[in-house]
């Protein structure tokens, strides 16, 4: 096959286009006709403009030569398969390509601006009662897939000498237990005593290491304490509440998602109203018709 000829001249004039390279990258040229003209195919240039990003500060000029040489003949390759491409590919199939090609532009333009107009033009607050009303409509869409439960849990060393009242007050957990937990917590290797919130199965497993999918069912129950201990630490935990697999979610767990749920319906209703909107005000202004034959 035949080399085309300004390949073998970016390997033969290396030493020129390092010096090129520096001279452009020192003088940080912001234009094409300051750049010049690395290379042509046909009708098609490319610029100093198009490779200086390829360039960093800390590259050598040998290097940048390289880089430089490679994105040249990359390019060149693929101009010259292009040209190849429509003088031998099929009329109808290169206009096939074109309509692709006109398709996803447009999509991409207007998709943009829609996206756009959507994110400035509808209300991105959902207030607690909305929740609350998609909720009790919705409930029976959000069973639950896993095991989820609120607890509070301590970690604690090996050696730990308080156990017995630590685990009082961790059942407990009334005023003064908190207090007295909280004044020796920096002893706890791990603690955890937010159990308002809900987590998952699968979490807890992962804290506390002798917890396993197996034996989950004997511990993770409602209104339950356990200890367990390994190599590591004593782990002492006061399960609140569990909801299990197919039951209806907790509206707190699932309130994330239940509000980027309507806010994505929100943003699709406003989207509709405003294509509606734009044909609208477009046949108004006789700027969109529809011809129709006549019977």
């Amino acid at each position: 096959m035949k080399i085309p000829k300004f390949i073998v001249r970016v390997s033969i004039f290396a030493g020129t286009l390092c010096l090129f390279l520096s001279v452009i990258t020192s003088c940080g040229l912001k234009n094409k006709e300051a750049g010049g003209v690395l290379a042509r195919v046909g009708q098609n240039y490319l610029y100093a403009e198009d490779v200086t990003p390829l360039l960093g500060k800390n590259i050598s000029p040998q290097d940048s030569a390289t880089i430089v040489s490679d994105f040249i003949n990359n390019w060149a390759a693929k101009q010259l398969l292009l040209e190849k491409a429509k003088i031998n590919l099929p009329e109808e199939k290169l206009a096939e390509f074109d309509a692709l090609v006109d398709d996803y532009r447009a999509d991409l333009y207007t998709r943009a601006y829609k996206d756009a107009l959507v994110w400035n033009g509808s209300d991105s607050t959902i207030s607690r009662t909305q929740l609350r009303d998609f909720y009790d409509a919705e409930k029976e869409n959000f069973k639950l897939k896993e095991k989820i439960l609120k607890l509070r849990y301590i970690e604690l060393p090996k050696r730990f000498l308080n156990k017995k009242e630590v685990s009082g007050s961790l059942k407990s957990f009334k005023q003064d237990d908190r207090a007295y937990l909280d004044s020796i917590a920096v002893q706890f290797s791990k603690m955890n005593f937010n159990d308002s919130i809900w987590v998952k199965a699968s979490k807890v497993i992962n804290e506390i290491p002798p917890l396993n999918h197996e034996n989950q069912g004997k511990y993770l129950n409602n209104s339950q304490f356990f200890e367990l201990e390994d190599a590591n630490g004593v782990y002492l935990t006061k399960v609140i509440e569990v909801r299990n697999v197919n039951d209806i979610a907790p509206l707190s767990f699932i309130e994330p998602t239940m509000e980027q749920v309507l806010l994505n319906r929100r943003k699709l209703e406003y989207a509709r109203k405003l294509q509606t909107e734009i044909i609208d005000e477009a046949v108004k202004d006789k700027k969109f018709e529809i011809y129709t034959k006549n019977e």
